[in-house]
């Protein structure tokens, strides 16, 4: 996979854009689902978590970001991924990805379980670094979005929007939502002040999560 370039924009130095790269470059594994919270791993490395409405593209992105197309289970099927699953990277930090939630095929007591599992990991987990809650960029923040930050915020976690599918509509278009986002979330108590817009399928965006990912964890590539 070859990334789009960094966009002027970027918060970042082309050093600190390069090292992430280097990071992300390395071995990712899958290392397991935890369908209950006392099957939790032990928190013995920094981890950032990846949650957003079902479909919004968590598997894609984690996959992106790693340069692998498989190592995440991407699916069509809206609400597949009902255990909260880790991912190594360099054996240095683990990618996190939640159970998705806002979608209308699973029961509702089937869909309260697995976010609370999620809710659970949120509250209980001491080296988590920071939360990465996904918006679908064609639609911006919805209703259903707002408990997820109400519960970021109870869970006093440093969370930062990604909008995903950048690619999908004009570059005007994704300022609108960035700036639209950015008000949404300037009153928010846990909330990191930078939206950033991505596209797993063409890569823009990744270096400077990659990169934000890197700085949150302090973890630099050897």
């Amino acid at each position: 996979m070859t990334d789009a370039a960094a966009p002027p924009e970027s918060a970042f130095d082309p050093q600190a854009l390069e090292t992430a790269r280097v990071l992300f470059a390395r071995p990712a594994v899958f290392m397991m689902g935890a369908a209950q919270i006392s099957g939790l791993p032990a928190a013995d490395l920094p981890e950032v978590a990846f949650a957003g409405r079902s479909n919004v593209g968590k598997s894609s992105l984690i996959n992106g970001l790693v340069g692998q197309h498989r190592l995440a289970r991407a699916s069509n099927e809206p609400g597949r991924t009902r255990e909260v699953n880790f991912f190594v990277l360099d054996e240095r930090l683990r990618l996190v990805d939640l159970p998705g939630y806002g979608f209308a095929r699973a029961s509702k007591t089937t869909a309260m379980e697995f976010q609370d599992l999620g809710r659970a990991y949120l509250r209980g987990r001491p080296n988590l670094k920071r939360v990465y809650l996904l918006i679908d960029a064609r639609h911006g923040l919805k209703p259903v979005d707002a408990e997820a930050l109400d519960a970021l915020d109870q869970a006093a976690v440093s969370y930062q929007i990604v909008l995903t599918k950048a690619d999908k509509i004009k570059p005007a278009e994704v300022d609108a939502v960035v700036q639209q986002t950015l008000q949404a979330i300037a009153k928010r108590p846990a909330a990191f002040p930078r939206v950033l817009a991505t596209s797993s399928e063409k890569g823009g965006g990744l270096p400077d999560l990659r990169a934000e990912i890197a700085l949150a964890c302090d973890v630099h590539a050897l």
